[in-house]
């Protein structure tokens, strides 16, 4: 579910207020304005690009920090369900 990729495209957007959203089992990226629209209601904030950011300790991360942390956040994802 959620993956380097992901990451990836967080790291990547503009906004820091953007986030990594959870909505029906899927895992996506939207900014702020998209998370408050009718498409992702309910969704959960997973974690802010700021947030990224502050636990990777850089914008830029080494391959292996966020192959670490695709695997940390999907595993915690996991658990939320069961």
């Amino acid at each position: 579910m959620i993956d380097e990729a992901l990451l990836r495209e967080l790291l990547d957007a503009a906004d820091d207020d953007s986030a990594l959203v959870l909505l029906e089992g899927r895992a996506r990226v939207a900014d702020r304005a998209t998370r408050r629209g009718d498409d992702l209601r309910g969704a959960a904030v997973v974690l802010t690009r700021a947030e990224l950011v502050d636990r990777l300790g850089t914008a830029h991360p080494a391959p292996q920090a966020m192959t670490l942390m695709a695997a940390s956040l999907d595993d915690a994802v996991g658990k939320l369900g069961g």
